[in-house]
């Protein structure tokens, strides 16, 4: 697909969402009373275009760049979080899949199907899977496997198991059909309720599953297997990916609550003043341009990360990678910046919450729900920002960063021993 053609698909897109974005946030208070999105969502969500933008292009999946796909995340979040999340999801974690090779590529992407693509759950060290090699293939036991968004939704969650041989240990990707799982109800959470984001796990004590539906972790986030896919999409960093297009689910949300707060504040009143217009006294004045200053920081952080992400991505299809050190910077830094942008966003929420008055608590409220759903973004585990901030430290001091394995671990990066990083 032409640049040409991707935009003119995007534009297509968020008109889709806009036009659909009153339907999501009227939707929004029943879905987090049932604890996920209804079925009809779901297929409104996938008529609008909104899963197939990180599907590749060779089976007809729209392939648009991150930076694009940051805007689609953004607009459906800012009627709806647990929308968004949903969204989110489904498009950043295409690059698993995709990383497994040709054979699980055709079985995701070729056939039909009304909804994400594929899930993803604990892939982090301390997953409870296990998985063990045998001939043709793997077992699988333990669980369940957590916060696994989209599993509900999904042909297939890829499912983070920790295999041990000759003593060593590595984070195993399986990828399980849904019909071979059975989903937990213990999604009791106080944001983001409606992604439905439950545990997986399977009936029996272990599980087979065919030797070319897992693949050791590493090997996808290197992308050392050939895909057989063109675009420079699959050959863009993973965590630049995953986490820019994260961060527009804060910035959607917030620019979702500002939105919201402009338009019920006209002609009320605050209390304990003479001010009969909110919209008209000096201290919304102030408290407006600290709100957008904090979005604006955040959207123009986020928008670099996404740009950068899609350079780098060219740069390596065109057979040119950046220096492992870049990368491993470049990394870290999207980490930290999505951190922070999801803490701005939620405080910039937590201003205009503040100001919204005593009814901004109820239920029917827009406002009430996103100040939920933001902060549960910055509680995500890969966004310890504390921690995310000594990694990025570390190396703007030449010291390397933590190596710790996983979804978010910089230590698929090699730098070079001894080169200085001050720069």
């Amino acid at each position: 697909m032409l640049s040409t053609d991707r935009a003119e698909r995007l534009a297509t897109i968020l008109e889709n969402v806009r036009e659909l974005g009153p339907t999501l946030r009227e939707r929004a208070p029943e879905a987090e009373r049932a604890g996920r999105h209804s079925d009809k969502t779901i297929a409104d969500l996938h008529a609008a275009g909104v899963f197939d933008i990180g599907s590749p292009a060779e089976y007809g999946g729209d392939e648009l760049s991150v930076r694009q796909q940051l805007d689609v995340v953004a607009e459906v979040s800012k009627w709806d979080g647990s929308a968004g999340w949903t969204v989110w999801a489904g498009a950043s974690t295409n690059w698993l899949p995709v990383g497994m090779g040709p054979r699980v590529i055709e079985e995701v992407y070729g056939a039909d199907w009304s909804g994400p693509r594929v899930a993803g759950s604990s892939h982090f060290p301390a997953s409870r899977g296990r998985a063990r090699k045998v001939g043709g293939g793997w077992i699988v036991s333990g669980g369940p496997w957590g916060f696994a968004s989209d599993a509900l939704w999904a042909p297939f969650t890829n499912l983070g198991c920790i295999a041990e041989e000759d003593g060593e240990r590595s984070l195993v990707a399986l990828q399980v059909p849904i019909d071979q799982l059975r989903f937990l109800d213990d999604w009791n959470v106080a944001g983001m309720r409606a992604t439905g984001s439950v545990s997986a796990t399977f009936d029996g004590d272990e599980l087979f599953v065919p030797d070319y539906r897992g693949v050791v972790f590493d090997e996808i986030a290197r992308q050392s297997i050939d895909t057989g896919l063109q675009g420079s999409l699959w050959k863009a960093p993973t965590l630049g990916w995953a986490f820019s297009t994260m961060a527009g689910m804060s910035i959607g949300i917030a620019q979702g609550v500002l939105e919201r707060f402009l338009e019920r504040s006209a002609g009320r009143p605050i209390r304990g003043t003479t001010y009969k217009n909110q919209l008209e006294a000096p201290l919304t004045h102030l408290m407006l341009a600290e709100v957008h200053s904090k979005i604006q920081s955040a959207v123009l952080m986020t928008r670099a990360n996404a740009d950068e992400t899609d350079r780098l991505g060219e740069l390596a299809a065109s057979g040119t990678p950046a220096d492992p050190d870049y990368m491993q910077r470049f990394s870290a830094r999207v980490l930290v910046e999505t951190a922070y942008a999801a803490k701005w966003c939620a405080e910039a929420i937590e201003l205009l919450q503040r100001n919204s008055g005593s009814t901004a608590i109820m239920d029917f409220e827009p406002i009430q729900r996103a100040w939920r759903d933001a902060r549960v973004i910055t509680l995500h585990g890969a966004l310890n920002l504390e921690a995310l901030q000594e990694n990025y430290g570390r190396l703007m001091a030449g010291v390397g960063a933590h190596q710790v394995s996983g979804i978010t671990g910089l230590d698929r990066f090699a730098p070079a021993p001894g080169k200085d990083n001050r720069s």
